[in-house]
Protein backbone atom coordinates (compact mmCIF):
# COMPACT_ATOMS: atom_id res chain seq x y z
CA UNK A 1 0.00 0.00 0.00
CA UNK A 2 1.16 3.45 -0.87
CA UNK A 3 1.35 6.35 1.61
CA UNK A 4 0.67 8.75 -1.07
CA UNK A 5 -1.71 9.47 -4.21
CA UNK A 6 -0.60 8.80 -7.60
CA UNK A 7 -0.97 12.36 -7.40
CA UNK A 8 1.89 12.51 -5.63
CA UNK A 9 4.19 14.67 -8.34
CA UNK A 10 1.22 16.96 -9.15
CA UNK A 11 0.90 17.98 -5.40
CA UNK A 12 4.73 18.42 -5.02
CA UNK A 13 4.86 20.82 -7.97
CA UNK A 14 1.55 22.63 -6.53
CA UNK A 15 3.17 22.99 -3.08
CA UNK A 16 6.15 24.35 -4.76
CA UNK A 17 4.03 27.31 -6.81
CA UNK A 18 2.23 27.94 -3.16
CA UNK A 19 6.27 28.55 -1.78
CA UNK A 20 7.20 30.59 -4.16
CA UNK A 21 4.43 32.40 -4.74
CA UNK A 22 3.47 31.90 -8.62
CA UNK A 23 -0.60 31.58 -9.20
CA UNK A 24 -2.07 32.06 -12.59
CA UNK A 25 -5.56 33.68 -11.04
CA UNK A 26 -3.84 36.47 -9.35
CA UNK A 27 -0.46 37.32 -11.02
CA UNK A 28 0.68 38.55 -7.73
CA UNK A 29 3.90 40.31 -7.70
CA UNK A 30 5.09 42.49 -10.74
CA UNK A 31 6.48 46.33 -10.79
CA UNK A 32 5.92 48.75 -7.80
CA UNK A 33 6.47 51.74 -9.22
CA UNK A 34 6.56 55.47 -7.32
CA UNK A 35 6.78 58.23 -8.70
CA UNK A 36 9.75 60.31 -8.49
CA UNK A 37 9.93 63.48 -7.05
CA UNK A 38 11.90 66.71 -8.10
CA UNK A 39 15.49 66.08 -9.25
CA UNK A 40 15.45 62.71 -8.20
CA UNK A 41 17.36 59.41 -9.21
CA UNK A 42 15.49 55.99 -9.35
CA UNK A 43 17.48 53.19 -8.93
CA UNK A 44 15.78 50.40 -10.84
CA UNK A 45 15.82 46.32 -8.89
CA UNK A 46 14.97 43.16 -10.30
CA UNK A 47 14.52 39.95 -8.02
CA UNK A 48 13.01 36.75 -8.74
CA UNK A 49 10.22 35.34 -6.25
CA UNK A 50 12.23 32.90 -4.44
CA UNK A 51 14.80 33.09 -1.68
CA UNK A 52 17.23 35.10 -3.22
CA UNK A 53 14.70 38.02 -2.56
CA UNK A 54 13.21 37.46 0.60
CA UNK A 55 15.91 38.90 2.16
CA UNK A 56 15.23 42.24 0.10
CA UNK A 57 11.58 42.41 1.23
CA UNK A 58 12.19 45.15 4.29
CA UNK A 59 13.64 47.52 1.70
CA UNK A 60 10.95 47.46 -0.39
CA UNK A 61 8.61 47.78 2.27
CA UNK A 62 10.06 50.90 3.68
CA UNK A 63 11.07 52.02 0.14
CA UNK A 64 8.12 54.29 -0.64
CA UNK A 65 7.19 57.49 -2.02
CA UNK A 66 8.93 59.69 1.17
CA UNK A 67 10.86 62.15 1.18
CA UNK A 68 14.38 61.96 -0.40
CA UNK A 69 16.99 62.36 -3.67
CA UNK A 70 16.35 58.77 -4.53
CA UNK A 71 13.46 56.22 -5.01
CA UNK A 72 13.29 52.80 -5.61
CA UNK A 73 11.29 50.82 -8.44
CA UNK A 74 11.42 47.34 -8.42
CA UNK A 75 10.59 44.49 -10.44
CA UNK A 76 9.99 40.84 -9.89
CA UNK A 77 9.72 37.81 -12.56
CA UNK A 78 9.57 34.44 -11.84
CA UNK A 79 12.15 33.49 -14.29
CA UNK A 80 15.65 34.04 -14.67
CA UNK A 81 15.76 33.90 -18.18
CA UNK A 82 13.73 37.25 -18.25
CA UNK A 83 15.68 39.07 -15.36
CA UNK A 84 18.81 38.72 -17.03
CA UNK A 85 17.85 40.02 -20.32
CA UNK A 86 16.35 42.69 -18.46
CA UNK A 87 19.49 43.87 -17.44
CA UNK A 88 21.40 43.16 -20.08
CA UNK A 89 19.06 45.69 -21.97
CA UNK A 90 19.53 47.96 -19.28
CA UNK A 91 16.06 48.06 -18.01
CA UNK A 92 17.79 47.40 -14.35
CA UNK A 93 20.56 49.15 -12.46
CA UNK A 94 20.44 46.48 -9.81
CA UNK A 95 19.13 42.34 -9.87
CA UNK A 96 19.11 39.26 -8.37
CA UNK A 97 20.37 36.54 -9.88
CA UNK A 98 21.59 33.37 -9.52
CA UNK A 99 25.21 33.02 -9.01
CA UNK A 100 26.85 31.33 -12.23
CA UNK A 101 23.94 32.73 -14.31
CA UNK A 102 25.79 36.83 -13.06
CA UNK A 103 28.95 35.09 -14.50
CA UNK A 104 27.56 34.25 -17.65
CA UNK A 105 25.65 37.47 -18.38
CA UNK A 106 29.28 38.91 -17.13
CA UNK A 107 30.67 37.39 -20.12
CA UNK A 108 27.64 38.02 -22.27
CA UNK A 109 27.45 41.52 -22.13
CA UNK A 110 31.38 42.76 -22.18
CA UNK A 111 31.52 42.91 -18.39
CA UNK A 112 29.28 45.26 -18.25
CA UNK A 113 28.17 44.15 -14.15
CA UNK A 114 29.40 43.85 -11.51
CA UNK A 115 28.63 41.68 -8.40
CA UNK A 116 27.91 43.62 -5.23
CA UNK A 117 27.38 40.85 -2.75
CA UNK A 118 26.11 37.74 -2.01
CA UNK A 119 22.60 37.53 -1.46
CA UNK A 120 21.90 33.69 -1.26
CA UNK A 121 24.00 30.74 0.33
CA UNK A 122 23.32 26.83 -0.96
CA UNK A 123 20.02 25.76 -0.61
CA UNK A 124 21.30 21.90 -1.81
CA UNK A 125 19.52 18.99 0.82
CA UNK A 126 19.94 15.67 0.67
CA UNK A 127 16.67 13.91 1.51
CA UNK A 128 16.03 10.68 2.49
CA UNK A 129 14.16 8.51 5.14
CA UNK A 130 17.34 6.66 5.35
CA UNK A 131 18.48 7.49 8.93
CA UNK A 132 22.17 5.77 8.23
CA UNK A 133 22.93 8.59 5.71
CA UNK A 134 25.06 10.13 8.41
CA UNK A 135 27.71 11.85 6.21
CA UNK A 136 28.73 11.89 2.45
CA UNK A 137 30.91 8.62 2.93
CA UNK A 138 27.47 7.16 3.83
CA UNK A 139 26.24 7.67 0.48
CA UNK A 140 29.23 4.88 -0.71
CA UNK A 141 26.81 1.76 -2.77
CA UNK A 142 24.20 4.12 -2.90
CA UNK A 143 22.27 5.63 -5.57
CA UNK A 144 21.47 9.81 -5.40
CA UNK A 145 18.64 10.99 -7.36
CA UNK A 146 19.14 14.28 -8.60
CA UNK A 147 17.05 16.99 -11.10
CA UNK A 148 19.16 18.32 -14.39
CA UNK A 149 22.00 16.50 -15.51
CA UNK A 150 24.94 19.33 -16.68
CA UNK A 151 23.27 22.10 -13.86
CA UNK A 152 25.24 23.43 -11.01
CA UNK A 153 23.68 20.89 -8.19
CA UNK A 154 25.32 18.31 -10.10
CA UNK A 155 28.45 19.91 -10.04
CA UNK A 156 28.25 20.82 -6.50
CA UNK A 157 27.21 16.94 -5.47
CA UNK A 158 30.52 15.77 -7.53
CA UNK A 159 33.23 18.45 -6.06
CA UNK A 160 31.62 17.56 -2.50
CA UNK A 161 31.95 13.88 -3.65
CA UNK A 162 35.49 14.26 -4.97
CA UNK A 163 36.30 16.07 -1.60
CA UNK A 164 35.64 13.42 0.46
CA UNK A 165 37.09 10.87 -1.02
CA UNK A 166 35.03 8.79 -2.71
CA UNK A 167 35.31 8.49 -6.71
CA UNK A 168 32.75 8.48 -9.63
CA UNK A 169 32.44 4.67 -8.93
CA UNK A 170 31.56 4.98 -5.24
CA UNK A 171 28.15 6.77 -5.35
CA UNK A 172 25.76 6.42 -8.73
CA UNK A 173 23.48 9.52 -10.12
CA UNK A 174 20.74 9.33 -11.45
CA UNK A 175 18.95 12.26 -13.44
CA UNK A 176 15.74 12.49 -13.38
CA UNK A 177 13.88 15.74 -15.79
CA UNK A 178 12.74 18.00 -12.85
CA UNK A 179 12.60 18.34 -8.62
CA UNK A 180 9.11 17.01 -8.52
CA UNK A 181 10.15 13.51 -9.84
CA UNK A 182 12.92 13.45 -7.75
CA UNK A 183 10.17 13.81 -4.76
CA UNK A 184 8.03 11.38 -6.14
CA UNK A 185 10.75 8.74 -5.89
CA UNK A 186 11.58 9.24 -2.39
CA UNK A 187 7.77 9.10 -1.39
CA UNK A 188 7.77 5.60 -2.72
CA UNK A 189 11.33 4.38 -1.69
CA UNK A 190 12.05 5.09 1.97
CA UNK A 191 15.33 3.86 1.40
CA UNK A 192 16.01 6.55 -2.02
CA UNK A 193 18.31 9.07 -1.29
CA UNK A 194 17.18 12.49 -3.49
CA UNK A 195 19.12 15.97 -3.43
CA UNK A 196 16.57 18.78 -3.84
CA UNK A 197 17.08 22.63 -3.60
CA UNK A 198 14.77 24.38 -1.66
CA UNK A 199 11.53 24.51 -1.30
CA UNK A 200 11.20 21.35 -3.47
CA UNK A 201 12.88 19.77 0.07
CA UNK A 202 10.54 21.52 2.29
CA UNK A 203 8.13 20.31 0.21
CA UNK A 204 9.13 16.69 0.04
CA UNK A 205 8.76 16.82 3.90
CA UNK A 206 6.03 17.88 4.18
CA UNK A 207 4.14 15.55 1.75
CA UNK A 208 5.89 12.25 4.03
CA UNK A 209 6.61 12.85 7.69
CA UNK A 210 9.44 9.83 7.37
CA UNK A 211 11.56 12.03 5.19
CA UNK A 212 14.54 13.85 6.72
CA UNK A 213 17.10 17.08 5.72
CA UNK A 214 20.33 14.33 6.06
CA UNK A 215 23.07 15.99 4.78
CA UNK A 216 22.95 20.26 4.53
CA UNK A 217 25.50 20.36 1.59
CA UNK A 218 26.01 24.15 2.53
CA UNK A 219 27.92 23.07 6.19
CA UNK A 220 29.53 20.62 4.31
CA UNK A 221 31.07 22.70 1.48
CA UNK A 222 32.19 24.78 4.44
CA UNK A 223 33.65 21.75 6.35
CA UNK A 224 36.59 22.37 3.50
CA UNK A 225 37.38 25.74 3.26
CA UNK A 226 40.89 26.83 3.42
CA UNK A 227 42.87 29.62 3.59
CA UNK A 228 43.66 28.45 -0.18
CA UNK A 229 40.13 27.75 -1.03
CA UNK A 230 37.53 30.11 0.92
CA UNK A 231 34.76 29.03 -1.66
CA UNK A 232 31.50 29.07 -0.48
CA UNK A 233 28.76 27.55 -1.64
CA UNK A 234 26.75 30.11 -3.73
CA UNK A 235 23.17 30.41 -4.83
CA UNK A 236 22.29 34.43 -5.39
CA UNK A 237 24.27 37.39 -6.03
CA UNK A 238 22.99 40.81 -6.53
CA UNK A 239 24.70 42.67 -9.29
CA UNK A 240 24.57 46.30 -10.99
CA UNK A 241 25.61 48.12 -13.94
CA UNK A 242 29.11 49.33 -14.23
CA UNK A 243 27.49 52.52 -15.62
CA UNK A 244 24.93 52.73 -12.98
CA UNK A 245 28.14 51.71 -10.54
CA UNK A 246 30.68 54.67 -12.15
CA UNK A 247 27.24 57.00 -12.48
CA UNK A 248 26.17 56.84 -8.71
CA UNK A 249 28.86 55.11 -6.39
CA UNK A 250 26.83 56.90 -3.54
CA UNK A 251 23.64 55.48 -5.09
CA UNK A 252 25.45 51.95 -4.79
CA UNK A 253 26.33 52.25 -1.17
CA UNK A 254 23.19 53.02 0.07
CA UNK A 255 21.29 50.10 -1.98
CA UNK A 256 24.51 48.24 0.05
CA UNK A 257 23.46 49.61 3.07
CA UNK A 258 19.70 49.16 2.88
CA UNK A 259 20.02 45.65 1.42
CA UNK A 260 22.35 44.23 4.52
CA UNK A 261 19.51 46.15 6.86
CA UNK A 262 16.80 44.28 5.39
CA UNK A 263 18.39 40.91 5.54
CA UNK A 264 19.54 41.44 8.85
CA UNK A 265 15.87 42.00 9.84
CA UNK A 266 14.60 38.91 8.23
CA UNK A 267 16.90 37.09 10.29
CA UNK A 268 16.26 38.71 13.69
CA UNK A 269 12.02 38.74 12.98
CA UNK A 270 11.54 36.04 10.80
CA UNK A 271 7.91 36.36 11.92
CA UNK A 272 7.79 40.15 10.63
CA UNK A 273 9.49 38.61 7.57
CA UNK A 274 7.44 36.34 6.43
CA UNK A 275 4.69 38.91 6.47
CA UNK A 276 6.55 40.84 4.12
CA UNK A 277 7.47 37.85 1.99
CA UNK A 278 3.89 36.96 1.79
CA UNK A 279 2.90 40.81 0.68
CA UNK A 280 5.26 40.97 -1.53
CA UNK A 281 3.78 38.12 -3.46
CA UNK A 282 6.82 35.80 -2.74
CA UNK A 283 5.08 32.72 -0.85
CA UNK A 284 1.61 32.70 -0.45
CA UNK A 285 1.44 31.86 2.56
CA UNK A 286 2.59 33.01 5.84
CA UNK A 287 3.32 30.25 7.95
CA UNK A 288 5.35 28.00 4.89
CA UNK A 289 6.64 31.50 4.45
CA UNK A 290 8.08 31.29 8.08
CA UNK A 291 8.81 27.91 8.03
CA UNK A 292 10.87 28.36 4.61
CA UNK A 293 13.12 31.00 5.81
CA UNK A 294 15.75 29.05 8.08
CA UNK A 295 16.55 26.47 5.31
CA UNK A 296 17.39 29.25 2.68
CA UNK A 297 20.64 30.86 3.78
CA UNK A 298 19.85 34.16 2.96
CA UNK A 299 22.46 36.28 4.05
CA UNK A 300 24.36 39.33 3.34
CA UNK A 301 28.20 38.99 2.02
CA UNK A 302 30.01 42.41 0.29
CA UNK A 303 33.36 43.61 -0.48
CA UNK A 304 36.46 40.84 0.19
CA UNK A 305 34.02 38.21 1.73
CA UNK A 306 32.03 38.12 -1.59
CA UNK A 307 35.38 37.98 -3.72
CA UNK A 308 36.57 34.72 -1.59
CA UNK A 309 33.06 33.51 -1.17
CA UNK A 310 32.35 33.35 -5.15
CA UNK A 311 35.49 33.46 -6.66
CA UNK A 312 36.26 30.33 -5.15
CA UNK A 313 32.45 28.43 -5.72
CA UNK A 314 32.78 29.56 -9.94
CA UNK A 315 36.19 28.47 -9.88
CA UNK A 316 34.82 25.12 -8.88
CA UNK A 317 32.00 25.56 -11.35
CA UNK A 318 34.61 26.22 -13.97
CA UNK A 319 36.66 22.58 -13.02
CA UNK A 320 33.29 20.90 -13.80
CA UNK A 321 32.15 22.58 -16.86
CA UNK A 322 33.32 25.71 -18.47
CA UNK A 323 30.66 26.80 -19.90
CA UNK A 324 28.65 26.74 -16.52
CA UNK A 325 30.32 30.14 -16.18
CA UNK A 326 30.40 31.63 -19.48
CA UNK A 327 33.28 29.64 -20.73
CA UNK A 328 35.34 31.69 -18.62
CA UNK A 329 36.46 32.62 -15.38
CA UNK A 330 35.45 36.13 -15.19
CA UNK A 331 38.02 39.42 -14.05
CA UNK A 332 38.79 40.70 -10.84
CA UNK A 333 36.28 43.41 -12.11
CA UNK A 334 33.18 41.51 -11.52
CA UNK A 335 33.80 41.94 -8.22
CA UNK A 336 32.63 45.37 -6.81
CA UNK A 337 34.99 46.22 -3.87
CA UNK A 338 34.12 50.24 -2.66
Amino acid sequence: MHLFPRNFKTGILLLFLLLTGISALTGCGGKQDFAPGPSQDIIRVGGLKGPTTMGLVKLMQDAGPQSGDYRYDFTMVTAADELTALTASGQLDIALLPANAAAILYQKTQKAISVIDINTLGVLYLVSADASVTGLDSLKGKTVYLPGKGTTPEYALRYLLQASGLSQDDVSLEFKSEAAEVASILAQNPEAVGLLPQPFATAALAQNDKLMLVLDLTQIWDGYRTEQNPGRLVTGVTVASRDFLKAHPDLADRFLAEHEASVRFTADDPAAAADLIVKAGIVANTSIAQKALPYCNITFLSGKDCKEALEGYLNVLYTQNPASVGDALPDDDFYYLP
